[in-house]
């Protein structure tokens, strides 16, 4: 992969470093937008990514007197992750003058480039900034950016970068909620981006594994897998699980006296997304995902995933799926509506249908289901939590409180769990044991 090239308007410059992926989606994301928040798992290399977004920002930028700042919690830190790598990569620029008493580069264009540390945060008042990286954000004292770094930005419009890796569910977290929305409202201005070890490739799936089985699952899942809540006791599906769905695999025979059962989801509102499920016994399939699709038209679909699947049993979300339910009536198919705030069909169990749904799909995930490898399914999955009502059941966390936290419906996750609606008997002829097995698990 060629060397990263930058230029001004009277040269030219070849800056000494190679993206790899995922690198290679993060930095025109970067380039494109004013606030991004970049979340990745240890070792993707995201300092590496952040220094040279900084650096080639600051070689282009045609603005007198340009200056920009690379921040981490802790000064000692800051001059041990980024300080090297800025000397590294600006080595073969001609004039490139180095303060090692200040951490401070001036570039041959006149901009400069400061590595400070949030620790002493008044060091950086009173000044302006192009651009800046706060590294390891989950690290900083909250309030850094509000009070100082923002006003910095103002009279420039410069750019803020945050990134970091999980560490439970503090201002990072936060800020990545907010991000996640303000993508959606302000997509001009806000990017979110995700990057979870079992997502990138750049460990090997041999030594991610090795590391999974040597390291506590908490912070397994927080380092590795990106998740917030890895350090959190009310998160029904955790990453790992997922994880480990997703590298099970099925064959035919083995799924063969299993009942086929399509879940359907449709779409809440203008922003969600109808979903059609298939799932046979410990196998779910890839799902179909749309958006902006009237009745009439998933019905279609459904129809012809019903026939194609040879489903035993299709369970549909009433809640908004009362067209769909009543068109494939009306086309001859026996389809079950699925009203999510229902009695269960274990009343001392939940305390409503969804929250069944999603427990009986977890008891799944545990007894060996396999799933697609599909990063949205793995959101969604993770993004519900619960908690016990005063009879003791359980309850799960609203979709619409999900999607105001998390500023999405896990409707994929909704899609699937319907698959759990009610026991389904193959027509297929199963056998008397797997007749009495439930939710056809295997």
């Amino acid at each position: 992969m060629p060397r990263r090239s930058v230029s001004a308007s009277c040269w030219q410059a070849v800056i000494p470093y190679c993206p790899r992926y995922p690198q290679t989606l993060i930095h025109p994301q970067l380039e494109s937008h004013r606030f991004c928040v970049l979340v990745t798992h240890r070792q993707m290399g995201k300092t590496v990514c952040a220094v040279n977004h900084l650096l080639k920002s600051a070689l282009v930028n045609p603005l007198n007197n340009a200056r920009y700042f690379y921040v981490a919690p802790f000064l000692k830190q800051a001059k041990l992750i980024a300080w090297d790598y800025f000397k590294r990569y600006t080595a073969p620029l001609p004039g490139v003058k180095v303060n090692e008493a200040e951490l401070c580069l001036m570039l041959p264009t006149g901009a400069k480039i400061w590595v400070a540390g949030a620790d002493n945060p008044d060091a950086l008042r009173g000044t302006y900034a192009d651009g800046v990286v706060l590294d390891e954000y989950a690290q900083i004292k909250p309030g850094l950016f509000e009070e100082i770094i923002r006003p910095m930005l103002l009279s420039r419009t410069g750019w803020a970068l945050f990134t970091g890796t999980p560490k439970g569910q503090n201002a990072f977290y936060d800020l990545f909620l907010f991000a996640q929305k303000a993508a959606l409202s302000q997509p001009e201005n806000w990017w979110c981006g995700v990057y979870p070890a079992d997502e990138t490739g750049v460990i090997s799936k041999e030594e991610l594994n090795a590391i999974r089985l040597s390291t506590p699952a908490s912070i397994f899942r927080q380092e590795y897998l990106c998740d917030f809540s890895a350090s959190a006791d009310n998160v029904l599906i955790t990453a790992d699980k997922v994880l480990q769905a997703q590298s099970r695999r099925y064959g035919a025979a083995q799924l063969a006296a299993a009942p086929r059962v399509v879940g359907v989801d449709p779409a809440r509102f203008g922003d969600d997304r109808s979903v059609i499920f298939c799932r046979q016994g410990l196998q779910a399939f890839e799902p179909q995902v749309f958006c902006h699709l009237d009745n009439m038209a998933l019905a279609a679909r459904v129809a012809q995933t019903i026939e194609s699947f040879r489903a035993d049993a299709v369970f549909i979300d009433a809640g908004c799926g009362s067209g769909v339910i009543d068109r494939l009536r009306q086309l001859g198919f026996n389809v079950t509506e699925v009203p999510f705030g229902s009695t269960p069909f274990k009343p001392g169990r939940y305390a409503n249908k969804r929250a069944e749904l999603w427990g009986e799909m977890a008891q799944w995930l545990d007894a060996g289901g396999a799933l697609p490898a599909l990063p949205a399914l793995k959101a969604d999955l993770c993004a519900p939590q619960y908690d016990f009502d005063p009879a003791g059941k359980m309850r799960l966390e609203a979709k619409e409180k999900i999607k105001e936290r998390c500023g999405r419906s896990p409707d994929l996750g909704d899609a699937l769990a319907l698959t759990f609606a009610f026991p389904v008997r193959s027509r297929m002829g199963a056998s008397p044991e797997f007749a009495r097995c439930e939710y056809g698990v295997l």
